[in-house]
């Protein structure tokens, strides 16, 4: 009796070890894919994050997404994604900052068999099974094909560029300067500037512009920052309705400026679809699935006629 009665606890005692084990097994199972985001203060991050978000619900995996505070923080990105594949992810997401940086941390992600999907930003390798990006060459040409049609395709142009070190700096630039001297010989580039995608840095670098151009008919804002920041530096030197602003990105103060005349109009990413996407690439990455080099995720041009259009709305943000 005494030894069936030890016999029964010691399998009561292994019966609950193993449902122990089966649920750390279960834990263990959790597919966890942190996203590494360039920044986290503009709308368009933010709009990123909720298409994450809600594809992490669809897929049932857990996500997080996290990005400096500005996007001249190099240094605290690599920071981040460092940390992030310390937690052993079976996946990440990563919009680097600077397309050379991150590759020795990159190659610790291959080693360890760890699938990285490139968003919003590629890098200078191969590392990435896949990027999920706007094709920031063919917006830009887009912008300057509006900015020629909206200056007479003659005349006098700038760009205010938020970085030459990410891939989507360096396409918004080429893309905007390339379609312009391939296809509109009257029209001159005076200044390309870069402002680290801030504010107040851009207001600063436009006005400078307009001090030494004073001729200039137009300013390409590569993207949200950027964008404002013209927009504040026309206003500033009271060059309002003088010289015409075209941007990149949404958020509701390149929205606002566009309804009320100061931006001619804009290029829009699909933040939300690009965020979605991310994460379903990791989930397939993962199971082993085989993906396109990039998964394009689209762009459109809106203005003042077709802001309210319920297709262009969809893809705007706040």
């Amino acid at each position: 009796m005494i030894q069936r009665r030890a016999v029964a606890t010691t399998l009561g005692a292994a019966l609950i070890g193993l449902s122990g084990f089966a649920a750390h097994a279960q834990q263990a199972q959790e597919i966890y894919i942190p996203l590494v985001s360039k920044g986290f203060q503009h709308q368009f991050w933010q709009a990123v994050k909720s298409g994450a978000e809600q594809a992490a619900k669809d897929f049932k995996v857990k996500v997080t997404f996290e990005g400096p505070e500005t996007e001249a923080m190099v240094d605290k990105q690599i920071d981040m994604l460092s940390a992030a594949l310390a937690k052993k992810p079976q996946a990440i997401g990563f919009a680097a900052l600077d397309s050379q940086a991150a590759i020795p941390l990159l190659k610790k992600a291959q080693a360890a068999k760890i699938p990285v999907v490139a968003f919003d930003s590629g890098v200078d390798s191969d590392i990435p099974v896949t990027t999920t990006t706007t094709d920031n060459k063919a917006a830009a040409a887009l912008a300057a094909d509006k900015m020629a049609e909206l200056i007479g395709k003659s005349g006098e142009v700038a760009l205010v560029v938020h970085d030459q070190t990410s891939r989507t700096g360096v396409d918004r630039r080429d893309g905007f300067v390339n379609r312009i001297k391939s296809t509109y010989p009257n029209i001159k580039i005076v200044s390309v500037q870069y402002g680290g995608g801030d504010q107040l840095k851009s207001t600063e670098i436009t006005k400078s512009i307009l001090q030494a151009s004073p001729n200039l008919k137009g300013i390409f804002g590569a993207n949200e920052g950027s964008a404002i920041g013209v927009v504040n530096g026309v206003r500033e030197m009271k060059r309002n309705g003088k010289v015409v602003i075209i941007g990149y990105d949404s958020g509701k103060q390149q929205k606002n400026a566009i309804i009320d005349g100061s931006m001619a109009g804009a290029i829009t990413q699909n933040p939300v679809g690009m965020g979605y996407k991310t994460v379903e690439m990791a989930v397939k990455a993962i199971k082993g699935e085989k993906l396109p080099k990039v998964v394009d995720t689209g762009f459109f041009w809106y203005d003042k006629t077709n802001i309210a259009d319920p297709k262009i709305a969809a893809v705007l943000y706040d």
